[in-house]
């Protein structure tokens, strides 16, 4: 027989669960059939892949939950798998735009089939500890799928892209970039709450850190220009060597998206070809980028742990947060997330109530920021997923706070995202760092 508390665990997982669904139909609803098919770099994925991918995960879950489930179908799955050798050999990732079958009409027909059977399950079976865990980490795949499908949803139609919804942005509040001062000593780092969190924010665990300085909010697009314009792009001693390699390889002359037209900066985005906004946080940049302005800045980019600890350490009481502001939920008054359907980075000064106690602005949301920190698990790590998390603890740095392409449900002060160090197709952007 169900308890009434397993009836409302329940209830609540099918709520996350059909809002989360609901939201990655909303992402796709005014594309046109071709442009689900589409794939524009061997790094994006085509929107159709997206669509059924995050809808395939949840069959792998099913089938770790119960061994006899079958998967809907045999093809569906060699393509949709992104990289999961235990589920068989995956679809080569830079050709998903190729394959033309399964078609559209089919992946969305898979994506309400896949729907019911997740709900049938919940509702008809026990709901353990475990299975529950389960499911939580699918949802929260699904909203990580979102924010890719976002990026590359920019990379594929910018400005063609029919907005599914569009708010103002606050008015920003003047501030000035400064040093915020963070004493050192013994912090524990990772995620300290009771909801759900990937395996790899835990365990807990003690770091040491020196005193350090961190920017009060990120770097803007006005401070990179200066980096540009002092000639950073040209002058090797800034650069890490394989940073270096990556500028001549590829040609790069600012972060990416940004062009100059009769000698002006413009970027294209979601926005349109629009001039580059001064007090934006720069975006779409990448490691070797961030670090490259640092070293010219005589600074350096921040460890994991010090982001942390100047996003959510209450040093009056000794404490510490969720959130920069506390442990309630984001809002629009907080921070730019996905929700905040904003579709670019908000100018410095506009969250003055997302602000850490240590007066920190804008850790959470805009621009995911970069640091210096290797992606590896925390002493202790266990997965909680074979090959979600755990194989990529190589060749990848840290970012932390997620951006405007972010769901609220999603992110958290000790959220660890990860990429390559000359990826910047994502919302990256970063802040300076200093041993004091």
């Amino acid at each position: 027989m169900t308890t009434v508390p397993e009836q409302e665990s329940k209830k609540t997982l099918v709520e996350q669960f059909n809002e989360t669904r609901a939201r990655t139909l909303e992402l796709v609803r005014t594309l046109e059939v071709d442009d689900f098919v589409v794939q524009t770099a061997f790094y994006t994925s085509p929107p159709k892949w997206h669509v059924g991918h995050v809808s395939w995960i949840y069959e792998a879950i099913l089938s770790k939950i119960d061994k006899n489930y079958e998967f809907y179908s045999k093809e569906f799955s060699k393509y949709l798998n992104s990289y999961y050798q235990q589920f068989g050999v995956p679809h080569d990732k830079g050709q998903r735009g190729i394959v033309s079958r399964p078609t559209v009409s089919h992946i969305l027909e898979y994506f309400n089939i896949i729907n019911q059977r997740v709900k049938n399950f919940i509702e008809n079976n026990p709901l353990s500890d475990e299975y529950s865990r389960l499911f939580l980490m699918s949802i929260h795949h699904e909203c990580q799928h979102q924010e890719l499908l976002i990026y590359d949803l920019q990379h594929l139609l910018a400005d063609q892209y029919l907005l599914v919804r569009k708010n103002n942005p606050p008015t920003p509040h003047s501030i000035k970039q400064k040093d915020v001062e963070i004493k050192g000593g013994l912090y524990t780092m990772g995620y300290n709450g009771t909801d759900y969190c990937y395996d790899i924010e835990l365990p807990e665990h003690k770091v040491y850190l020196s005193d350090y300085k961190i920017d009060s909010f990120p770097i803007t697009n006005s401070q990179y220009l200066k980096f540009m314009d002092a000639g950073g792009y040209e002058d090797y001693k800034f650069w890490l060597s394989d940073g270096w390699e990556k500028v001549k390889e590829n040609q790069w002359k600012a972060p990416m998206y940004w062009e100059k037209i009769d000698g002006q900066w413009v970027t294209k985005d979601f926005l349109g070809k629009r001039k580059i906004n001064p007090n934006e946080p720069v975006c779409h940049v990448s490691f070797y980028e961030a670090d490259a302005f640092c070293n010219w800045a005589q600074k350096r980019l921040p460890t994991e742990a010090e982001w942390e600890k100047a996003a959510c350490w209450d040093e009056n009481k000794q404490k510490k947060r969720i959130f920069p502001w506390g442990n309630e939920q984001p809002s629009n008054e907080h921070a730019n997330l996905l929700e905040s359907y904003l579709w670019c980075s908000s100018e410095i000064g506009s969250y003055p109530k997302g602000k850490s106690p240590n007066d920190c602005h804008q850790m959470i949301g805009d621009v995911w920021e970069w640091t210096s920190s290797e992606f590896v698990g925390y002493p202790g790590f266990k997965t909680g997923f074979s090959e979600y998390n755990d194989k990529w603890f190589t060749n990848q740095k840290v970012l932390r706070g997620g951006s405007f392409g972010t769901p609220k449900m999603s992110i958290r002060g000790s959220y660890r995202n990860f990429f390559r160090l000359d990826e910047r197709w994502l919302f990256s952007g970063f802040r300076c760092a200093d041993t004091i």
